[in-house]
């Protein structure tokens, strides 16, 4: 792991220094998706099962989870396994119910009254991944906040495994969430199904959850389609970047950049240190806490593009924090949360060296569905505002109107629109009539 000192670097070294591995939405990948797309949709179930013993190795007779298989679920799992899920759903669903919007009603001018309401979205499919494992923590960042947002459809896709189950961790989650409809089904296929629909898989309004190239690529696709689906958000590989000080210890600190590194070679992971004896201490840890790992091979190929980052002040390591905008962010500095202010650009902040940011993947209650690949600058991470949609309302009295309206008409007017300002006028002589009689 290459030490860089931020200080000896030009603009254009810096930029390449935090430019993020290459994106594999390549134009071969997306022909390919597109094809997957243009099967599913014309032949629907058939083109489901076809791709599931192409890309899973399973042959299905069904696609649906049936009740009996769910119930089954919970019987697999050991008690402390389920006691685990239960704890993280609870603080998940804590943090999420805190984020429900308030509604608006008022009155903007005497008798013009303006309100904002909240809706669920109609029908939402979640997405768990189960490639190289399964991820029921996944299960809860979704089914939690839809179900508290009262989405009338909630179903979960998921890949199967090679005897052609779902993962029962994930099952146990569905159940507990109240998500009756699971269904084996994975990758661009399963994205497909739920963006137009199938036989057994139904059409739903926007799609959530994380994924491989394949899966990111297929969710972009059918959002750009008006009668496919939207999505939650743009991402890309997963990525984390640690600030340390000092204060810091080594172990912890190469611990959270290997958490990170595991998920997949082209996962990005970025130390940011005060000094040059920090990052090498860190960098000596990294390896001895690789070799350990059963995951050391996808991980050590993400540490082939990681960097170890020398800075000459916390204030230093924030500028590049936020230059970067980190999908995760790691500040183990001395008093770090007197430099939170000092953070714009981030999904998920974790303060001290107490904060692993495993936690916040599986159970402090904060969502793990983050923007990556640099789009911490412009979107939030997953909360429970994405499954509702805002409505507004609004009503006039007759008072209302007489007072606002020659606003409005006189507006038109400027912008040359003659029937919006008749629609005004229209009223506005009744009014007159009326009062006159």
């Amino acid at each position: 792991m290459k030490i860089t000192h931020w200080n000896r670097l030009s603009e254009q070294a810096r930029d390449a220094l935090l430019e993020r591995p290459a994106n594999r939405i390549s134009g071969e990948l997306r022909r390919q998706v597109d094809t997957i797309i243009s099967e599913v949709r014309e032949r629907g179930d058939a083109a489901l099962l076809e791709f599931t013993a192409r890309f899973d190795r399973v042959e299905l007779q069904g696609l649906r989870v049936e009740d009996a298989e769910l119930s089954a679920a919970e019987s697999r799992l050991p008690a402390d396994a389920l006691a685990a899920i239960d704890r993280a759903i609870d603080n998940v669903r804590k943090f999420h119910a805190a984020q429900h919007p308030a509604e608006i009603d008022l009155e903007t001018s005497p008798g013009v009254r303006c309100q904002r309401v909240n809706r669920p979205l109609a029908a939402v499919g979640l997405y768990v991944p189960a490639g190289s494992a399964p991820l029921p923590s996944t299960a809860i960042m979704l089914a939690v906040p839809a179900g508290l947002a009262g989405c009338p459809v909630r179903i979960i896709c998921t890949p199967p495994d090679r005897e052609g189950r779902a993962d029962p961790a994930v099952l146990a989650v569905a159940r507990r969430c109240g998500v009756e409809q699971v269904f084996k089904v994975g990758g661009a296929q399963a994205v497909a199904a739920m963006a137009f629909g199938t036989e057994t898989v139904p059409k739903v309004d926007k799609i959530f959850g994380p994924g491989n190239a394949w899966v990111t690529a297929a969710k972009t696709a059918v959002a750009e389609d008006p009668r496919g689906a939207a999505l939650d958000m743009p991402a890309g590989p997963s990525e984390v970047l640690v600030i340390a000080d000092h204060t810091a210890d080594p172990a912890f600190v190469a611990s959270d950049l290997l958490s990170q590194a595991e998920h997949g070679p082209d996962s990005q992971v970025i130390l940011v240190a005060t000094s040059a004896a920090i990052a090498e201490r860190v960098a000596a840890e990294v390896t001895r806490q690789l070799a350990r790992l059963g995951r050391r091979d996808t991980a050590g190929k993400a540490l082939e593009h990681s960097a170890l980052i020398v800075v000459d002040s916390v204030a230093e390591a924030l500028e590049v924090s936020n230059r970067y905008a980190p999908e995760h962010l790691i500040v183990q500095v001395d008093q770090p949360r007197r430099w939170l202010d000092s953070i714009s650009h981030a999904g998920s902040v974790f303060l001290g060296p107490w904060t692993p940011e495993s936690i916040g993947d599986y159970c402090s209650g904060t969502n793990h569905v983050l923007p990556t690949y640099g789009f911490a600058r412009t979107y939030s991470g997953l909360s429970l505002t994405a499954f509702l949609r805002q409505m507004t309302v609004q009503e006039l009295t007759p008072d209302g109107l007489t007072d606002i309206g020659p606003v409005g008409r006189r507006l038109a007017e400027l912008e040359g629109l003659d029937a919006h300002g008749e629609a005004i006028s229209l009223r506005l002589d009744a009014l007159r009539r009326r009062t006159v009689a």
